[in-house]
């Protein structure tokens, strides 16, 4: 009995004495040579200890920043990503497909025909709706095997949609937000937004959508489209999420991220990510901003925790409840 508990408390100081050495060097790494990231080029990056504390990363041994960067071949051209509980999906722009990867391991699923340049990706529990900007149509693809189950006309481009538990929020070119039932993708209204909506976010009762001209955000209720509210961000918003309690805004023509209180639209904070943001995703700590840099900002009080200079501008993102996936224009996805 005695060297069992003799060989219990070794162990035990083994795995603690390996896990403070393991850390000591994720920190030391992260401050010294970013730039060997997976052969993206990264720049300084900021110490953030406990930020990489994800349960699943931990299970992965991907809690630290090092060496946690792989990239896979998708379509031409990708926008829009998304995660269906298992996969990966991306709108491939340039061919007109949508490409699904199973996201353990990044194998190419299945690639399937949308329509004219794919941009949106959006899961609604069972299948893949895909937002058309050449054709202004949406489709909707089944996950299981990618079968086209319907085609649906707005007549204008359609953009990043946005799912609401029953039905799928579309902006599109005629500055009107079109909310389409999912189960048979009827029309059930369109609603007046403002100038250019890029991208809609639900919050889990209300739905938001940016307008890149007008310089603002959106708030409308989700049961009947009603207009709640519209608030100020910096100039050029085009990406948006939810983080649980605040609406994020990337805001291309600024440089910047928008940071609204959900509930009433207050603003919380305005912080620098330079050079054209993009896209946006809330990883359930932090919050991903893509464009010509890929940045990590810390949700609570939007401190950047990482900065990366990718070999392509990024694009779309997704959290999949262990790694960021990031579209890269140069026909790949990226998993953080």
């Amino acid at each position: 009995m005695k060297t069992r508990i003799v060989i219990g408390v070794s162990l035990i100081v083994v795995v603690l004495a390996m896990a403070n050495l393991f850390a000591g060097q994720a920190q030391r790494t992260d401050g010294q040579t970013a730039e060997t990231r997976a052969g993206f080029s990264g720049l300084p990056a900021i110490e953030d200890p406990g930020a990489r504390f994800n349960p699943l990363k931990i299970a992965l041994l991907h809690w630290y920043q090092l060496n946690r960067t792989t990239q896979f071949p998708v379509g031409s051209q990708p926008y829009g990503v998304c995660f269906d509980g298992a996969n990966i999906w991306t709108a491939n722009f340039g061919d007109g497909t949508v490409t699904k990867l199973r996201a353990s391991d990044g194998q190419v699923l299945g690639t399937f025909q949308a329509g004219i340049e794919p941009y949106g990706v959006t899961f609604d529990g069972a299948n893949i709706w895909v937002s058309n900007v050449g054709d202004g149509t949406v489709d909707k693809l089944r996950a299981s095997d990618g079968k086209n189950l319907g085609i649906f006309k707005l007549g204008t481009p359609a953009t990043w949609m946005a799912f609401d538990g029953a039905d799928i929020w579309v902006p599109n070119g005629g500055n009107t937000l079109t909310k389409l039932r999912a189960s048979d993708g009827k029309n059930l209204g369109n609603f007046p937004v403002g100038n250019s909506p890029f991208q809609a976010a639900f919050d889990g009762k209300n739905v938001w959508v940016t307008n890149g001209v007008d310089n603002n955000v959106m708030k409308l209720r989700a049961s009947d489209g009603k207009l709640l509210g519209t608030f100020p961000t910096s100039p050029g918003p085009i990406g948006v999420a939810f983080d649980g309690v605040n609406i994020w805004t990337a805001n291309r023509g600024s440089g910047t991220v928008t940071k609204l209180r959900a509930s009433d639209g207050a603003l919380l904070g305005t912080f620098n990510t330079p050079i054209a943001p993009y896209g946006i995703a809330f990883d359930g700590a932090d919050i991903w901003v893509t464009g010509t840099y890929l940045y990590e900002l810390r949700a609570s009080d939007g401190k950047i925790l990482g900065q990366f200079n990718p070999p392509d501008n990024t694009v779309g993102a997704a959290f999949d409840g262990a790694n960021v996936w990031i579209a890269l224009s140069a026909n790949t996805v990226g998993k953080f």
